[in-house]
């Protein structure tokens, strides 16, 4: 242990802790804008800098340890003068109009300068870099508020293992931009939003596709739809400070419903439906292994099926090909239902709310359109575009009284609430296996081994005899990782679920951003007491869902359930990788 005093405070840390980490262990915070612990400790933006008595210059707080009898003031007029000089350079290259920026109020740059009072202007000169983007693309950057705080190109490289940004230019003219010169589109990103939640400023967001959301609630011939993925639920709320327990999905729903949706459902009930399809399909490989290759993948994560094509495409015969569970729901939406309730499905808008932006890119996809002709989901929203929405309407969500979701679309067991936890799917789809092998439900929580955080999770069952290896991936560097594994012959699987972002849905890039706090593990909790509370624990006890099933698509793999609830992978192609694969 070392013992020293920052503002004269004694404390004891560990040895090799670094300066910022022992102030936080006394209770004072160091501002900082660019420290990623673990990922990002390069010491680029000076705004952690402290002042060491006896040593001439002042020291970044983030990446000096502390030593026996050190002597540290955090914000000596000497620390404050640089800190402040350090801010305005940055806010210098920064566009600074913080009322028409998504994150205002909500952005590290903004919090710190206003915190060192800069209130009078700035005294240098600004010099903004030319802004040049798709305006169409799912995932949108402004580098005009980029301050260069390289977060974003290590999330990328070092968890996500995609190496989508680069620094280009040199001085005053650096700026990060598409790795190669690539456009964004034209890039084999998987548009999973982990640069968006981890940049401290406006420079990177998700398309805003509001706007097209409140027309069609303005137009009177449009029939408006929306569904609510499982990860949402246990997140929305965040933004208002609301607690898990008053953030309920009845609340949820009472909030969408005032702001004018014909129809609120959940996307859980499209979350079973993709069990009954993806556990058939799943047992029917077993039965005939001559004619499959193993391990079968999920196929619920879009980033994750876009990372498949774009980095070994020869493995996309392995996806299932179930689709995502809202697409499987917009498809059932305007087939169905509009058969159901007599409503032309040309005139339904069908609108998801889900916790990432790869679907905003799934959506448009020219294979998932299979009910109509026109897209079997007409715009996806993230949970913080439709929080948005709840401000411009001036909801005050707590108040609402709540309400359930519609019927029969609106009945979920709780295997579909767990899609959104690492190991969910998996756990979800094992249940429903075993019932249809055996003939009995196991226990519930049977399969609970496939749950945790870890990168990179392995399991051996048994049913009926017969063992079954399962994986489970989350993030893209350990799928890079178990995918080079499995072309190697060093690990052998049956069944593997993957999910794009680190921890699966619950630390989706579209969910609310917390600056310094990863809320994964609370998310996570809040969708398995769900599960453990809800009276249908499986997805094939779901009585819509059999109802469904009874009046529509007979049965899992029939030939109706062929043509709206399963995709072809070929359907599309990405743009492929092999800078990267040669790198893995």
């Amino acid at each position: 242990m070392v013992n020293l005093t920052i503002d004269r405070i004694p404390v004891t840390a560990q040895e090799g802790t670094t300066i910022m980490e022992a102030a936080a262990l006394a209770g004072i915070p160091i501002p900082h804008l660019c420290y990623l612990k673990g990922i990002n400790e390069i010491a680029a933006c000076r705004v952690c800098v402290v002042e060491v008595e006896g040593t001439e210059r002042l020291l970044p707080a983030c990446d000096n340890v502390v030593l026996e009898g050190m002597s540290v003031l955090t914000n000596s007029p000497r620390v404050r003068e640089a800190r402040r000089t350090n801010v305005e350079l940055l806010m210098s290259q920064h566009s600074g109009e913080c009322m028409s920026c998504v994150r205002s109020g909500n952005c590290s740059l903004q919090t710190i300068a206003n915190d060192l009072n800069i209130l009078d202007g700035n005294p240098f000169p600004k010099d903004l870099p030319v802004d040049r983007w798709d305006k169409e693309a799912p995932l949108f950057r402004d580098s005009t508020k980029c301050i260069k705080c390289m977060r974003c190109v290590n999330i990328c490289d070092k968890v996500q293992d995609m190496h989508i940004w680069d620094v280009e230019g040199t001085g005053g003219h650096t700026n990060v931009n598409v790795s190669l010169g690539r456009e964004i589109m034209n890039s084999d990103c998987t548009f999973c939003g982990q640069c968006i939640i981890n940049c401290p400023t406006g420079a990177l967001r998700e398309r805003d596709d509001t706007a097209k959301v409140w027309r069609a609630l303005a137009d009177p011939s449009k029939t408006t739809v929306v569904q609510v993925a499982p990860a949402v639920r246990s997140a929305w709320g965040e933004a208002f400070g609301m607690t898990t327990e008053e953030a309920s999905e009845q609340r949820l729903a009472a909030a969408l419903r005032r702001l004018g949706f014909d129809y609120v459902f959940d996307t859980n009930f499209a979350a079973d439906m993709t069990i009954m399809e993806e556990a058939g399909e799943f047992l029917e490989q077993l039965t005939h292994p001559e004619n499959h290759t193993f391990p079968m993948f999920t196929s619920c994560c879009p980033g994750w099926v876009r990372f498949l094509k774009g980095q070994f495409p020869e493995m996309t015969g392995q996806l299932s090909t179930t689709k995502s569970p809202h697409q499987m729901f917009g498809a059932t939406i305007k087939t169905y239902f509009a058969e159901l309730k007599g409503i032309d499905p040309h005139d339904i808008f069908v609108v998801s709310i889900m916790p990432c932006l790869a679907k905003k890119a799934e959506c448009a996809e020219p294979n998932q359109n299979d009910a109509c002709g026109d897209p079997d989901v007409d715009v996806v929203l993230t949970t913080r575009e439709m929080n948005r929405m709840f401000r411009a309407d001036h909801l005050i969500p707590g108040l609402l009284k709540e309400t359930p979701f519609d019927a029969p679309l609106g009945i979920a067991s709780g295997a579909g609430q767990i899609f959104g936890v690492t190991g969910g799917v998996m756990e979800a789809a094992l249940r429903t296996a075993y019932y249809a092998v055996t003939g009995t439900n196991p226990e519930p929580d049977a399969f609970r081994e496939v749950r945790g955080f870890d990168g990179w999770k392995e399991s051996v069952f048994e049913i009926q005899g017969k063992q079954l290896k399962v994986a489970v991936a989350s993030g893209l560097g350990n799928t890079r990782k178990l995918i080079t594994a499995l072309k190697k012959g060093e690990v052998q699987y049956d069944f593997v679920e993957i999910m794009a972002c680190p921890g699966g849905c619950s630390n989706g890039g579209g969910l609310p951003i917390h600056e310094g706090f990863n809320l994964t593990p609370e998310r996570a909790a809040a969708l398995y007491k769900l599960d453990l509370n809800n009276p249908i624990r499986f997805s094939h006890e779901n009585p819509g869902v059999q109802e469904i099933y009874d009046n529509y698509f007979e049965k899992p793999l029939s030939e109706k359930a062929e043509l709206l609830l399963h995709t072809d992978h070929f359907g599309w192609e990405m743009p492929a990788g092999p800078n990267h694969q040669r790198k893995a």
